[in-house]
C-alpha cells in the first residue's frame, strides 16, 4: 500500500476580473513567485482578444502584475515557465486567428512566442520563436546548458482537413535550445496522437514524461534516454488534460483534467509510483477547469496553481477564475 498522504491545507481566488482566466503555470525566481496564465474576455475559445498575464508576489497570497502580453491576429494560450541561464521565461502556443479565413484553425499555422527578465521586473518580448513554426508549443524544461520544449506538429506538416490537434496526424516533437529562443528539432515523445506533454529530466539525464493522448484516450508514461531516439510508452488508466508532472521530493506529482462523465470534469491530483497512479485529492473545481501549475516549497509543502468557472459561468464562457491550493504531505 502507498502510504504517503496529500493534504489540501487551503484553496484560495487569486484573480477574477470577469474574463475567462486558464492555463496556468507557478514558478519561484530569484527569492519571488511568479504566477502566469490566460486571460481574455471573449471565452476558451480561440480569440486575437487574448492575452497572458504574469504576476508576481512576495509570500504567493498578494499578488499584483509583472507583464502581461498579446501576439497580434493570434491567440495566445497556455503559458509555461521556464528558468534557464538564470533567466525567467514565458512561453506561450499561438493560434493564426486570420480575418480573411475566421474559423479556420491549423496547427500548421502555429508559432510559439516567448516573453523574459533576468530579475522579473524588467521583461522582453514578446518575440516569436525560431523553429517553433507549424508546432503547439506547451511545456518546457532544462538540462545541462540546454532548453527542451514539447511542440506538436502535424507528421510532416501535411495539408489536412482537420487542424492536426490530438489526431492520428498529431505527433509530439521535442525542440532543443541553447538560448530559449532559436529551436530545433531534437526527437519525438510520440508519433500519432500527439498532444500535451509534461516532461522532467532526472539526474542522469534520463527523461520522464506524462503524455495527454488526442481525444479522451488513456494518459501515457513516457521514458527515454538520451539520445532520446528510443521511448517505452504505457497506457495509465485514465485520461488526464492538461497534465502536470513535477517532483516533489522523491516523489512524482501529476495533475490534471479527470472526466467523471463527458460533461462533468474536476481537477484531480495523483501520485504517479512506477507506471500507475494513485489518486490524492480532488480540487474545488467543475465545469472548464484544470491546467495545473507546482511549486515546491520543501520536500513537505507546495503550491498548486489552476483554473475553474465552478463559481464562474461553470462551462468554457466567461467567468472562470485562477486559484492555488496550499498542499501538504506526510507518510
Amino acid at each position: 500500500m502507498y502510504t504517503t498522504k496529500l493534504r489540501v491545507d487551503s484553496v484560495r481566488q487569486v484573480f477574477n476580473d470577469g474574463h475567462h482566466n486558464a492555463f496556468t503555470d507557478v514558478c519561484r525566481f530569484r527569492e519571488r513567485f511568479y504566477l502566469t496564465f490566460r486571460s481574455c474576455p471573449d471565452g476558451h475559445g480561440v480569440f486575437a482578444s487574448s492575452k497572458i498575464l504574469v504576476l508576481s508576489s512576495e509570500d504567493a497570497s498578494q499578488w499584483t502584475e509583472a507583464f502581461s502580453f498579446s501576439a497580434p491576429n493570434r491567440d495566445v494560450r497556455d503559458p509555461h515557465f521556464l528558468i534557464y541561464n538564470e533567466t525567467l521565461f514565458t512561453y506561450t502556443g499561438t493560434w493564426l486567428c486570420d480575418p480573411a479565413r475566421p474559423g479556420h484553425r491549423d496547427i500548421n499555422d502555429h508559432l510559439g512566442y516567448a516573453a523574459w527578465s533576468a530579475d522579473g521586473v524588467s521583461w522582453n518580448g514578446p518575440r516569436f520563436l525560431e523553429g517553433t513554426y507549424g508546432h503547439y508549443i506547451w511545456r518546457a524544461a532544462a538540462h545541462g546548458n540546454k532548453a527542451y520544449l514539447c511542440g506538436r506538429r502535424k507528421q510532416a506538416f501535411a495539408v489536412s482537413d482537420d487542424s492536426g490537434d490530438g489526431t492520428s496526424l498529431t505527433q509530439s516533437a521535442m525542440l532543443e535550445s541553447e538560448d530559449g529562443l532559436v529551436w530545433r528539432f531534437r526527437s519525438l515523445f510520440t508519433e500519432a496522437h500527439g498532444d500535451e506533454t509534461a516532461f522532467l529530466f532526472e539526474e542522469d539525464g534520463s527523461i520522464l514524461a506524462v503524455h495527454r493522448t488526442g481525444g479522451t484516450r488513456p494518459a501515457q508514461v513516457c521514458r527515454s534516454r538520451p539520445p532520446y531516439v528510443e521511448w517505452t510508452r504505457v497506457d495509465l488508466d485514465r485520461y488526464i488534460g492538461g497534465p502536470l508532472l513535477a517532483k516533489w521530493g522523491d516523489r512524482y506529482l501529476v495533475a490534471g483534467r479527470h472526466r467523471t462523465s463527458y460533461d462533468e470534469a474536476r481537477t484531480a491530483v495523483y501520485w504517479l509510483v512506477e507506471d500507475r497512479l494513485i489518486e490524492a485529492a480532488k480540487l474545488p473545481s467543475g465545469g472548464d477547469n484544470s491546467y495545473p501549475g507546482f511549486v515546491a516549497l520543501s520536500d513537505t509543502q507546495g503550491l498548486l496553481s489552476y483554473y475553474s468557472s465552478h463559481e464562474g459561468s461553470g462551462d468554457h464562457n466567461p467567468p472562470s477564475n485562477i486559484y492555488l491550493a496550499e498542499l501538504s504531505i506526510s507518510c
